[in-house]
């Protein structure tokens, strides 16, 4: 849980925010032009309203925005009263308005100025995908800024990608670990197989650091148990059958008793070659 700050209850920003709440169980202080707007937010998911952007951001370990144009962000965020009077230092802020790349590097210069980080995370699925949880998120901004806001971010986002990398990952550690059982080469069983139908980003990245058994080069086993954890949650709602996303998040369960809690997710084959 975090403490939670968004600002513009439009359209898209109204679902969004509730699946802040809903999916996330974060603490919510939401902003609106509208009052009665953000009265109505209030009343359905729980949080309180600000009465300025400046007061729904203090205090907040995440501000995002949600607003029409460069004028309005400007105006929630480095205009009188807006969020980064009082956001404080190691905040992220994240912006899901389809803004200009002006203003973006304009707001990403003034977090960096006032010691917090920003990101640009224009979304794309129109008002259906807001509502249902199911919006694509093209983000940029620092990787480390990212890595800390993508599992809040993953509230209101498409959940197949991490469906998907999950049973890959678990696919390529049995393959590692069941080449090094059988004596073979592991180097050469990957230069052969990649080539054809087994081949992945996976495989090309992380099959020499999961035969060596080192696992701090990318996302965390933490984090990926709460995107499945999100993703199992939405499939008990929406009658969709994920055995293999279960069988593996318990797997991933196994990891972090183990200790691997901030391994990266090819720790998979940890639990494999355990004694």
């Amino acid at each position: 849980m975090a403490n939670v700050a968004f600002i513009g209850l439009g359209v898209m920003g109204y679902p969004m925010a509730g699946h802040l709440v809903k999916r996330g169980n974060h603490t919510l202080t939401v902003f609106n032009r509208t009052v009665s707007k953000a009265e109505k937010w209030v009343a359905e998911y729980g949080g309180k309203a600000a009465a300025t952007p400046r007061a729904a951001a203090e205090g907040a370990d995440f501000v995002f925005t949600c607003v029409g144009n460069d004028d309005d962000l400007r105006s929630v965020t480095t205009g009188n009263g807006g969020a980064f009077e009082s956001m404080k230092k190691g905040a992220v802020y994240i912006d899901n308005t389809t803004a200009s790349a002006i203003v973006a590097r304009e707001l990403y210069a003034a977090a960096k100025a006032r010691g917090f980080a920003s990101l640009d995370a224009p979304v794309s699925g129109g008002q259906a995908g807001a509502e249902n949880g199911q919006l694509t998120v093209m983000v940029g901004g620092d990787p480390e800024a990212f890595e800390r806001a993508k599992p809040v971010i993953s509230c209101y986002a498409k959940m197949v990608n991490q469906l998907c990398i999950a049973g890959l990952v678990q696919g390529l550690a049995e393959g590692v670990h069941f080449a090094k059982k059988a004596g073979l080469d592991v180097e050469q069983v990957i230069s052969v197989i990649s080539k054809g139908a087994a081949q992945s980003w996976q495989m090309e990245n992380r099959y020499k650091t999961m035969a060596a058994g080192k696992f701090d080069f990318g996302f965390a086993v933490d984090w990926m148990r709460k995107d499945l954890a999100i993703t199992l949650q939405e499939a008990r709602r929406n009658g969709a059958k994920l055995p293999v996303a279960a069988l593996v998040d318990q797997f991933y369960s196994e990891v972090q008793s183990m200790g691997g809690r901030r391994w990266d997710t090819s720790s998979l084959i940890a639990r494999l070659e355990r004694e």
